[in-house]
């Protein structure tokens, strides 16, 4: 069993329906969430802090529409979990724009109409080309912080350009007595993996040419050194079962460039 884990999650813009599916999928990996008022949830931090002190930090991260999950396990691992519960989902108008919005230069699927002067209204930089409606360049639409315009969310929405997400956001988690903000939970485990089979390829290539051995550098140690006394013994004419071949290859060789030299 691990420690004891709790954590704070946004349940903002998420349909009930959904909510409901993602509640009993996390039920059935053994991380409960329960959804309450936050004056509740407020409440039963207060008086879990006289138990656990180090759940005092989640208080500042109750607001808006909030759950609670109390489990057991690795807050890395439940960042990713909830991570997954979020899928794009278009603007209504009147959100802020989690991050800047480009929409980028191409065809369009319009056909040419009306909707060339409704995009350039919107900021949307649209021309006819060849008898297809196309935006010239890519364009920073909405920069992060901003509020998304009605008028621009309905033409993301036909230009199936989603730029919320929806779903479950781990706001802050404490494991045992240690405090994570998601920044630091963030982790591109993909790009860790392959920084780690990277640094291991790197080790071992050093260790091999230090000479320095170990389980995994002794067989390549082993054929490296093979591998060097083989070209000695070539070069010195030294005769063994495993040169005498190639040796006299090579004077076959020698013999054939000699006697061309020599006319005979």
């Amino acid at each position: 069993m691990g420690r004891s884990m709790t954590a704070v999650v946004g349940i903002r813009g998420v349909p009930a329906a959904a909510l409901q599916n993602m509640r009993r999928e996390l039920r059935e990996r053994g991380h409960p969430i329960r959804v309450a008022t936050n004056s509740s949830i407020r409440h039963a931090i207060e008086n879990a802090t006289k138990r656990r002190a180090s759940l005092q930090p989640l208080l500042a991260q109750v607001e808006d529409q909030t759950a609670i999950l109390s489990a057991e396990g690795n807050p890395f691992a439940l960042y990713q979990e909830l991570l997954r519960t979020r899928s794009p989902t278009p603007a209504r108008g009147g959100e802020v724009a989690p991050n800047d919005i480009v929409v980028p230069a191409g065809t369009t699927s319009f056909k040419p109409g009306p909707i060339v002067g409704e995009l350039q209204h919107a900021g949307f930089p649209a021309a006819i080309e060849k008898g297809k409606v196309i935006l010239k360049k890519d364009t920073l639409i909405v920069k992060a912080g901003d509020h998304i315009s009605r008028e621009v969310a309905g033409m993301l929405t036909r230009l199936e350009i989603f730029p919320l997400e929806v779903g479950l956001a781990l706001r802050a988690v404490v494991d045992g007595d240690t405090f994570y903000a998601p920044d630091v939970l963030a982790i591109d485990l993909d790009g860790q993996r392959a920084a780690l089979a990277r640094a291991a390829r790197a080790a071992l290539g050093l260790a091999v040419e230090v000479g320095y051995a170990t389980p995994q550098t002794v067989p390549l140690l082993v054929t490296k050194a093979h591998r060097r006394a083989l070209g000695l013994a070539l070069a010195a004419g030294f005769a063994t079962p495993e040169t005498i071949e190639p040796l006299f290859a090579k004077a076959m060789r020698e013999a054939a460039a000699v006697a061309k030299l020599t006319g005979t």
